[in-house]
């Protein structure tokens, strides 16, 4: 059960927070082991239960990078974990995240080390957050790991938060246009049409084809629009079997400009966790497999996997990466070099700097030919719209003036 607390600190300084208990005596005692004195607990009566999962806000990137600045900050303060914890989960702007770090701080209050603790949590924190986490626990130099986390973390979000931006105008105006299309062929068009059914004679095969399409989209509309969605619900389920997400990620990489661009931001990523993992301290098959869970990319991931293998014979890195294509040859010289020269971390950074580098430019390329093509398509589309109004128009006027 939650419970409400007030006290405050050996410093005189007043706390309020919530603390997740069996009893009122139980979370009265797990806050007075750690150093608070208590002022008020009363449990909390929530005016919602039972709320689906999929109803809950979700945590996003940014707090787990604010978290990990700001714990790291309390840490080399001299502030204990716990109450570094219960610190950051009071003055949490996310109800989500607060009530996350609630559980966390319980399951330390209960002996479990903070790693153990955050993998109950795979939502926010994940395999490689909570083994880096490990692995500064063991060293004693949590704090110098909490950085590299939060700087590794930032990164891989502006990277995400840039292509965002960089679609969404592309996105709204394609968007906009389907929608305005579909309002003229469902509202507008079709008394026009039947104006020119009603004045006889031959309309224009523009016009005649307009009528054919609207009247093909009436009567069959509606099964078309469910077996598209049928297939997608399908190709969906499918995609979310190894077998199927194996065959879209590798369907993604074949695509034109894109492909090259996905490759580009995975393998950039991958560069910047293998250099993070590796300045922690973890031998190198370890790293690969924690790289290959967050590839985002299952045919990266299982070369990831089959570099692993090789490592594991005594291959080198570079030579077993070699072996795959999906791997650069600029990522894998580096490799090669900083292996010789044992400065992999370095290079691997470098490499990755290049990637995006390139990525940004692919990205601008791929948005330079969106815009010409949506904007042909459109002006395309409304030229047809306008030809197949306004010739039977005209011809019926000319038809009028002529006869008068």
């Amino acid at each position: 059960m939650e419970y409400e607390y007030v006290g405050y600190t050996v410093d005189r300084r007043v706390v309020k927070g919530r603390i997740t208990a069996d009893s009122e005596k139980s979370a009265g005692d797990a806050l007075l082991r750690d150093g608070y004195q208590i002022l008020n607990v009363k449990p909390i009566t929530p005016f919602l239960t039972g709320v689906p999962s999929f109803m809950k806000p979700k945590v996003k990137p940014e707090d787990v990078v604010m978290f990990s600045r700001q714990l790291a900050l309390l840490l080399e303060s001299g502030v204990g974990i716990v109450q570094s914890l219960d610190l950051l989960r009071a003055q949490s702007v996310s109800k989500n995240f607060s009530a996350m770090l609630a559980k966390v701080v319980t399951d330390l209050r209960a002996g479990l080390p903070l790693s153990i603790a955050l993998e109950k949590h795979p939502g926010a924190f994940s395999k490689m957050f909570c083994k880096i986490i490990a692995v500064g626990e063991q060293t004693g130099q949590l704090e110098s790991v909490l950085r590299n986390l939060a700087g590794y973390s930032e990164q891989s979000t502006a990277a995400v938060r840039k292509v965002k931006q960089a679609t969404t105008y592309p996105v709204v105006v394609l968007v906009l246009a389907i929608l305005v299309a579909i309002l003229m062929v469902t509202f507008i068009l079709p008394p026009i049409l039947a104006v020119f059914k009603n004045l006889g004679g031959n309309l224009p095969v523009i016009t005649q084809i307009l009528i054919w399409g609207i009247s093909f989209a009436t009567s069959y509309g509606i099964y078309i629009f469910i077996v598209i969605g049928l297939a997608g619900v399908v190709g969906y389920l499918y995609s979310r079997t190894p077998e199927g997400a194996y065959q879209k990620d590798a369907l993604l990489l074949r695509l034109p400009v894109l492909g090259r661009l996905i490759l580009l931001n995975t393998l950039s990523r991958i560069c910047r966790s293998i250099t993070l993992l590796f300045r922690s301290g973890l031998p190198l098959p370890d790293i690969l497999t924690l790289t290959a869970d967050s590839a985002g990319n299952k045919v990266i991931a299982k070369a990831l996997m089959d570099v692993e293998q090789d490592i594991i014979k005594g291959e080198a890195l570079a030579s077993a990466m070699r072996k795959k294509l999906v791997f650069l040859p600029l990522m894998v010289e580096m490799i090669r070099v900083g292996e010789e020269t044992g400065n992999l971390d370095s290079t691997l950074t470098v490499v990755s700097d290049s990637f995006e580098i390139e990525a940004a430019d692919k990205l601008q390329t791929l948005l330079g030919l969106i815009e010409p093509a949506m904007t042909v398509a459109i002006g395309l589309v409304v030229g047809f719209l306008a030809l197949s109004i306004f010739v039977p128009i005209y011809s019926t006027v000319s038809m009028v003036g002529g006869g008068g």
